[in-house]
């Protein structure tokens, strides 16, 4: 064992004593050091996402009208007197997110101009898996319903009308304002 230690000591005294072995190891260093920052920047399991975020809120605020209409559509058409019924949702908004922010009061007294308030607001960032930042979202808001449309065989009937309107407005929180009922041609 001694002696392949020896043997090992020797040929690290000899590289660290020779110019030329150095500046090859130097070498080899930075080319590694290169070849590592390139395949972070060309590996395939880090490809960045190009959909832009507010297609996707348009996206799920569109599911969203969807699902509605279909709820609704199968609730209308269980009332009596309605009859087959088509239902239109329209949105005054898509999905919207709400992200925890910290703000920064700070007053400052001056001779000439009395005191100056000022409020600085930044948002939270937290850091992915990926090492990527993002704003902390607190709360996801549905989309506010703008206006109802049901069409339907009995709709031209006014006890029809109003419990398609009753049921509506109850289902979704809104005023009966938003809600159109008419007869289906």
């Amino acid at each position: 064992m001694a002696g392949k230690d020896n043997e090992e000591k020797g040929l690290f005294e000899k590289i660290a004593g020779n110019e030329k072995y150095r500046k090859i190891i130097l070498w080899i260093g930075v080319i590694g050091m290169v070849l590592i920052f390139l395949s972070g920047l060309f590996s395939p399991g880090k490809e960045k996402k190009e959909a832009p975020a507010a297609a996707e809120q348009n996206t799920s605020a569109q599911s969203y009208a969807r699902e509605l209409e279909a709820s609704l559509t199968d609730l209308v058409a269980r009332i009596q007197g309605a009859g087959e019924a088509k239902v239109l949702v329209t949105l005054e908004r898509g999905t919207q997110q709400v992200y925890a922010q910290e703000e920064k009061k700070s007053t400052q007294t001056t001779q000439d101009q009395g005191s100056n308030n000022n409020t600085e607001t930044n948002y939270i960032l937290v850091k992915d898996a990926d090492g990527s930042q993002r704003a902390l979202a607190v709360t996801e808001m549905q989309p506010v319903v703008q206006g109802v449309v049901v069409v339907c065989s009995g709709g031209d009937n006014p006890a029809v009308q109003q419990s398609i309107i009753d049921a509506v407005t109850t289902a979704l929180n809104i005023t009966s304002v938003r809600v159109c009922v008419v007869k289906a041609a």
